[in-house]
């Protein structure tokens, strides 16, 4: 009820100020309601943002109004004048390119870095003749500290990395490891396997339960009397370094002149091929079956690594239709099937093998 009474109070106050309807009153009015909500505005905003169209407006205005008017802006008079010698520095002030040399244009940087990392003896002044070459001007100081940026060391020290080294000698390095699987009654089996890097050809072993010293040797002097057999040719094993590989593992195959690589502990990635071609044996076959026992999966490694090697697209390798499906497809109307079904030929040839 107070409130009530106070707000016809202050009405009739304002129509006492402003009785009749006339524009002089009304912006009176609207002067006082807009004071009122500059008041609200101030007690809630501790900051405004201001854009440039903003600060100029206010700083011309400030030039105009008389300085005991200045309480109607929401800024300090302070602020307003340093707004207004801003805008006159601007004014008079030239723009300029930045200090120091022209930034190198991001082809020709990527350019650089390729030259260096795919031939590790140039070094800068090599670099900038090449580049002469193709009408492309650089210095030899920028692409010094262009390659010290990139982490890319100086020509006689620059390696070829895991990178280059396995796309130079992909042909002749082979790449092995373990994998486990656990069996429906929560049997642990390690398989040894080999893959090689050029055609992605895999060798498996037997399973086992104790991958020992005697068992993981004879694997690879069955991997290698497989390998003169069939006029294969390795330069390079890659294996990590782990304790199930003893040392008469390395004996055999440097007894073929086959050069043992381990892993360095740093280098996470170095055999990815190997751990690639598990993670495809896991998706494709291991995670839809329910392993027995051992000769359960032999017979499933088995089957799986003939079609691994047979049917799927690698490289170097001459891709033959299996005579077991090629019936089947040539029925279809199929002749010529690049891809199948992995898990449809799989448990055909399972099935065919029981």
């Amino acid at each position: 009820m107070l409130a009530s009474l106070l707000y016809l109070v202050l009405r009739q106050l304002l129509t006492l100020v402003a009785p009749n309807h006339r524009s002089d009153d009304a912006t009176q009015i609207e002067i006082l309601v807009l004071r009122h909500q500059l008041g609200i505005l101030r007690r809630q905003v501790k900051r405004p943002i201001y854009r440039r169209r903003d600060r100029a407006l206010l700083a011309a205005a400030s030039r105009i109004l008389p300085r005991e008017r200045w309480s109607a802006f929401l800024v300090r008079p302070e602020t307003l004048l340093r707004w207004h010698r801003s805008l006159v520095a601007r004014k008079w002030t030239r723009p300029h390119r930045r200090p120091g040399r022209p930034a190198i244009d991001s082809e020709v940087c990527k350019l650089i870095l390729q030259m260096a990392r795919e031939n590790s003896r140039w070094g800068y002044l090599r670099i900038k003749g090449e580049l002469g070459k193709l009408g492309i001007r650089v210095s030899a100081t920028s692409i010094a500290m262009l390659l010290r940026r990139s982490g890319v060391g100086p020509a006689p020290h620059r390696g070829i990395g895991w990178r280059g080294f396995l796309k130079a000698q992909a042909a002749g390095i082979l790449a092995c490891d373990f994998f486990t699987v656990e069996t429906a009654f929560l049997q642990t089996l390690y398989v040894l396997f080999f893959i090689e890097i050029g055609t992605r050809r895999v060798h498996v072993t037997v399973s086992t339960t104790h991958p020992d010293s005697s068992f993981v040797t004879q694997q690879a002097r069955n991997l290698v009397m497989s390998l003169a057999d069939e006029g294969t040719q390795m330069r390079f094993l890659i294996r990590d370094r782990d304790a199930k590989f003893p040392r008469s593992f390395d004996d055999v195959f440097a007894s073929e002149g086959i050069r043992v690589i381990r892993t360095p502990i740093r280098a996470p990635n170095a055999n990815a091929f190997a751990e690639r071609w598990v993670e495809t044996l896991r998706t494709e076959c291991l995670d839809w079956l329910l392993i027995l026992g051992p000769r359960h999966l032999d017979r499933v490694l088995r089957v799986y690594v003939q079609h691994y090697n047979r049917r799927r697209p690698h490289r170097g390798l001459e891709l033959q239709v299996p005579e077991s499906i090629a019936p089947i497809e040539e029925a279809a109307g199929v002749p010529n099937i690049e891809r199948r079904d992995v898990l449809g030929g799989l448990v055909h040839e399972y099935m065919r093998a029981a």
